[in-house]
């Protein structure tokens, strides 16, 4: 750690640093930032980039009574750093550590909670507006970039922000491609203008005097505003936001400390909203992250020295991986295939298929909605669309899927990576409620593969199926099963039974399929002979299988990484309540009423119940037999 950022105990230790140790101090911050990613991974090259940015808005703005709202959070590490947690930096996103997004619980300094995007102006309008009716006095300021900006949502916000003329700043960090072109001197010079009251006093003035000229006065004020306009639209960026009500200032150079603070107290100084246009690079200070943004946007534990990322040896193909390179393959076959992506082609593999096939892959950006309507537009036009999208982040399109697709009937299918618990992200990103939100909509068929080769055979069925489906697969590494060369489809609705016995029924979902076989012959060791059942389909269940061993064992264990609530486990108590089984004991483990922390997925799962040990334990308990020799707590316990 360097020896300047060492006495950055709160922000304002900022604002007696001078621009030569402000500079020093951003070098130290990447350092810091850097080497604590390469070990715990995370957000690198977002954080890399508003470096800069960050202390220019803590040295002007005093939070926690002003506030700052950071879009989707991944970007707010440096904001950590100067805001009282440099001292366990050191634990970012690991269990019990600091979160990597802002969470109002962890600091008075986290004006909001966020993790998914284009929420910032909302909720920071929403902040503005509650402090206008306490009769308060301080400054919001919503961040938003990394692509953010493509939300709907974020547009909607603008829209009434510029509406209610309230004071509210919108900073809008443009890392990837500037949205106007960097003028220089006149958009500078044009800035300055519209932010000086002397200016504005002058134009009134001005107007006035010329309504005064007998005859022709108010002819020429009006060819006067139409030529300015016109001047405007050709030469002032940011003419859009204007339009929608807010006073635009730059581009500035997002990396030059002095300019944002300046524009930034002018800011702070202007009545109405106001939105500072401010020109970052992502990764910046380091060459791995400058040249692969993409890659280090986020990342896993890394070499400093290279830039290369640790894996472990020997490692299966993830299960992102194994679905993006067996699309290639079946659209290979058929070319009514095609995928939409949510600006996430790498994080669900679509960019195998983008690669292979540029003209039938679209990428919408950060417009959940859009992508499953468009997707239902392309099935209705006789394609057969694939949405990817990460399972936390459909749940923003969660009418589209009901009203656009499922209503409809139309064949879209839905790859939702990133189901179950993914880890470090924690509670904004855990895919722990799909099975809840889908499986009340009609026709809809919802799939949970237990191992790779599976989910590219239940690729292949939702591709054939007449209608919407659903495969939900995790983020981690495949089992290393061997994949079939022919792809063949599953029949809809239909369990598979690994193993058979008189005892308990094992009844599990998705990645919990090999837990319960471990299980299984670790009670065999005992004694006890499971049936382990993988169900395969969520909706529709397998009423005849389940049902069947349900009877033969009066004994059944569901077991899902997913909520209990409505979950899997849910499903299975329904169909046995109505078929009159209540004579059968179900017992279910999953995920509990309450938004899980981060930490790794080991952890997590441990914590939740979710291991073998605790399986082998419940059973064991539900027969009356002796508890197995490794004494587990059954049940969730937060420190």
């Amino acid at each position: 750690m360097g020896d300047l950022l060492s006495t950055i105990n709160s922000p304002a230790d900022l604002r007696s640093l001078d621009m030569t140790a402000l500079q020093q101090l951003a070098s130290e911050i990447r350092q810091e930032i850097i080497e604590t990613v390469a070990k715990n991974g995370g957000h690198l090259a977002p954080n890399l980039g508003v470096v800069e940015l960050t202390l220019a808005l803590h040295r002007v703005f005093q939070t926690p009574r002003d506030k700052i709202v950071w879009d989707v959070g991944h970007q707010s590490y440096v904001h950590k750093l100067v805001t009282g947690r440099r001292p366990v930096f050191h634990t970012l996103r690991q269990f019990g550590g600091i979160s990597g997004f802002p969470r109002p619980q962890e600091s008075e300094h986290d004006a909001f909670g966020t993790g998914h995007s284009s929420t910032s102006i909302s909720a920071a309008l929403g902040l503005a507006l509650a402090r206008d009716l306490k009769g308060d006095n301080y400054s919001v300021v919503a961040v938003i970039g990394d692509g953010a900006m493509t939300g709907g949502m974020a547009f909607e916000a603008l829209n009434h922000a510029g509406h209610h003329k309230t004071s509210l700043i919108v900073v809008l960090n443009d890392n990837e491609m500037s949205i106007a072109p960097n003028v220089g001197g006149l958009a500078k010079y044009l800035s300055r203008l519209r932010t000086d009251p002397m200016y504005s006093k002058g134009k009134e003035e001005l107007e006035q005097l010329l309504k005064r000229i007998p005859a022709i006065g108010p002819r020429v004020v009006k060819a006067v505003e139409r030529v300015k306009d016109s001047l405007k639209y050709l030469v002032v960026p940011g003419m859009f936001f204007e339009e929608l009500g807010f006073i635009y200032l730059g581009p500035i150079d997002g990396h030059n400390i002095q300019a944002m603070i300046n524009v930034f107290q002018q800011a702070k100084t202007t009545r109405g909203p106001v939105l500072v246009h401010v020109l970052t690079r992502k990764g910046r200070g380091y060459p791995p992250a400058e040249e692969n943004a993409d890659k280090f946007h986020g990342v896993g534990p890394f070499e400093v020295k290279t830039g290369q990322v640790i894996k472990k040896p020997g490692q299966p193909p993830s299960y992102t991986e194994v679905f993006g390179r067996t699309l290639v393959e079946l659209g290979r076959r058929d070319k009514r295939i095609v995928a939409i992506t949510a600006a996430m082609p790498s994080g669900t593999g679509l960019d195998h298929f983008a690669a292979a096939f540029p003209e039938r892959f679209y990428d919408v950006g950060i417009a959940e909605q859009h992508a499953v309507t468009l997707g239902a537009g392309l099935a209705a036009g006789g394609l057969r669309p694939v949405v990817a999208i990460y399972s936390t982040f459909l749940q923003r399109a969660y009418d589209q899927v009901l009203h656009d697709v499922c209503l409809q009937n139309l064949p879209v299918t839905f790859a939702l990576d990133r189901a179950g618990l993914v880890g470090e992200d924690g509670a904004t990103h855990h895919g722990v409620f799909d099975f809840a939100y889908l499986r009340s909509i009609p026709n809809l068929v919802l799939m949970a593969p237990g191992d790779e080769n599976e989910l590219r055979r239940m690729l292949k069925t939702a591709l054939e199926y007449p209608g919407p489906a659903v495969l939900r697969y995790p983020r981690s590494a495949g089992t290393g099963c061997p994949l079939d060369e022919e792809i063949l489809p599953l029949p809809v609705g239909k369990a598979r039974v690994l193993r058979e016995g008189d005892d308990v029924t094992l009844l599990a979902a998705g990645t919990m399929v090999s837990l319960a076989g471990e299980a299984a012959s670790l009670l065999e060791q005992q004694g006890i002979h499971a049936t382990v059942i993988n169900a395969r389909f969520v909706k529709p269940l397998d009423e005849e299988c389940i049902t069947r061993y349900a009877l033969r064992t009066r004994r059944v264990v569901t077991i899902e990484e997913h909520v209990l609530q409505g979950g899997f486990g849910s499903a299975v108590l329904e169909l046995l309540g109505d078929r009159g089984l209540r004579n059968v004991q179900v017992i279910r483990l999953g995920i509990p009423d309450e938004f899980i922390e981060h930490g790794s997925r080991a952890v997590l799962l441990a914590r939740c119940g979710l291991t073998v040990e605790v399986l082998v334990n419940t059973v064991l308990k539900a027969l009356g037999a002796h508890r197995a020799k490794t004494k587990v707590k059954i049940g969730v316990q937060w420190p």
